[in-house]
């Protein structure tokens, strides 16, 4: 079996960025139906609310999510839980409980940054809603604090594995970096490595000669291996698969 290919459509990107950024739920709904008709079976999505900005709140959330669902039933949906969104840590693990409440909008699994206040929390509240959990660690540190924490909480699905070196030249040692930094995770838990911007497309390439799982969209880079802007999600996916 191939390893995991996510679709990463959004993330924080605006509108303006790029004109097939999708923002709405019919926008992500049409997205996802896309790259699930090219084998995707995993996206990880920012949902908005109805000017645009990123929300945490039960009801939008759970449009778009269920809109999504109805769009691409059988794919894997979760969503973003960054403090940017909320940045008051005790607020955000509220908002978080209440998607326990929420049926056909609930998301399948959520993404946490362990070096984001209140992670544990919000952890917490993912695992008693039944919601599972990836662990997002961009740094060394954080790994280190996801270490000095016992480890992954319960309901960890995988650990996001986040490169922010954008300079191609340095990614992929630092990729080798934070992976040495988590050698420390159970052997069956999956690391899903995956990078940014310039840094995109090496950092896919050492997690598919790996054989991790990966992920690539709009929310990670504009630009195809070519160095091309990408017309739009499918066409990353479709370059991903030929990579």
């Amino acid at each position: 079996m191939l390893p995991l290919l996510q679709c990463c459509p959004n993330g924080n990107r605006p509108a303006e960025a790029h004109p097939a950024v999708p923002i709405t739920p019919w926008q992500l709904a049409s997205t996802v139906a896309e790259v699930a008709e090219l084998g995707v079976t995993s996206v990880h999505l920012h949902p908005r609310d109805a000017v645009g900005l990123e929300t945490l709140a039960g009801p939008e959330l759970a449009t778009v999510v269920a809109t999504v669902r109805a769009a691409a039933p059988g794919v894997e949906i979760g969503v973003s839980t960054g403090a940017w969104i909320t940045p008051d840590p005790v607020r955000r693990a509220e908002l978080v409980a209440g998607w326990s409440g929420l049926a056909a909008g609930r998301p399948d699994v959520a993404s946490v940054n362990v070096h984001e206040p209140g992670w544990l929390e919000v952890c917490a509240v993912l695992h008693r809603a039944g919601i599972g959990i990836e662990l997002g660690v961009f740094t060394i540190p954080a790994a280190a604090r996801l270490r000095a924490a016992g480890g992954p909480p319960p309901g960890t699905v995988r650990v996001l594995a986040e490169v922010q070196e954008t300079n191609p030249d340095r990614s992929l040692s630092a990729a080798t970096a934070l992976l040495d930094a988590l050698d420390f995770l159970p052997d069956d838990l999956p690391i899903l490595l995956h990078g940014e911007e310039a840094g995109a497309w090496p950092v896919f390439a050492e997690a598919a000669r790996l054989g991790l799982p990966r992920r690539i969209g709009l929310e990670d880079t504009l630009m195809l291996p070519d160095g091309e802007t990408a017309a739009d999600n499918s066409e990353l996916i479709r370059a991903a698969q030929e990579y």
